[in-house]
């Protein structure tokens, strides 16, 4: 059987220490890399190295800490590996040495906001960015997110954004668009958001589901109390984005998703060249 295209799965490498489901596991060189490989190897077709946490309740990390965690991780795997690599970031110094290094995204929970310079210096880097919205900033946006209509506000704030970039020089090809499930939203917002993801879809960019392994599984099934037990949710989720139309999902368990997202692929082949 001829391979089928399936949605691009995007590994998560955390060299942070405080990360909330793999915080202090690769924060070495050696040991990020290491863990890059992996997911290489486990079929992933984008790797997104962040060193800054932005669970709820993390603190800020000074910039230049943030760059000695991750420049040096991507240049490592850079040197191996060609494909695309994103930094996880929201501040623009350590986007500049990130795509120095060899890094050519910039995935940034801001959408771009945190600096007053941040679309022009994306411009000027002239790599992919991914806008995510968050409501507030991570010490404090679960403490009582409150929307009218979470899934218009946060089309229509993701839509605002990507017209900054592009009028500050950013490339409509470049542009993904994350509706940031997890960040200050309740479950209630984040099912509608993954729920009616279609309205993202259909401004027209690319758009990134992340959901993996995150605290609305456990919402949900009160016993996948670790981060680690949330797998059969983070498949459900990451499945139900490909349906409806997500280009990107970023995960921890990269091989399960890919071999998911790849049967998944192979069923809706069969299915639209059929007459059932």
């Amino acid at each position: 059987m001829s391979v089928v295209s399936r949605t691009r799965v995007m590994g998560i490498l955390n060299v942070t220490p405080d990360s909330f489901s793999d915080g202090g596991l690769h924060a070495s060189v050696e040991a990020g890399l290491a863990q890059a490989m992996k997911l290489i190897g486990d079929g992933a077709d984008i790797l997104d190295i962040g060193g800054e946490s932005t669970r709820p309740g993390a603190e800020p990390v000074d910039v230049h800490e943030e760059i000695a965690r991750t420049a040096p991780v991507i240049a490592a795997v850079h040197a191996r590996w060609h494909g695309p690599i994103s930094i996880d970031t929201m501040k623009p110094e350590t986007a500049r040495a990130a795509v120095a290094a060899g890094a050519t995204i910039w995935n940034d929970v801001t959408a771009l906001t945190w600096a007053p310079d941040a679309p022009e210096v994306a411009a000027e880097l002239g790599c992919e960015v991914v806008l995510m919205h968050m409501l507030g900033e991570p010490r404090s946006m679960q403490v009582e997110p409150r929307y009218t209509d979470v899934v218009a506000e946060v089309r229509d704030y993701l839509a605002a954004r990507a017209e900054a970039a592009m009028a500050a020089g950013v490339l409509r090809e470049r542009i993904t668009l994350d509706p940031g499930i997890g960040f200050g939203k309740t479950i209630e917002h984040n099912l509608a958001l993954i729920a009616g993801l279609g309205t993202l879809v259909e401004l027209g960019f690319p758009v990134l589901m992340g959901a993996s392994r995150k605290r609305m599984i456990r919402n949900i099934d009160p016993s996948a109390t670790e981060a680690g037990d949330r797998l059969g949710g983070s498949l459900a989720i990451a499945l139900d984005a490909a349906r409806r139309g997500a280009s990107i999902v970023r995960v921890h368990d990269v091989r399960e998703t890919v071999q998911a997202l790849t049967m998944q692929a192979a069923i809706e082949a069969v299915w639209s060249s059929s007459s059932f």
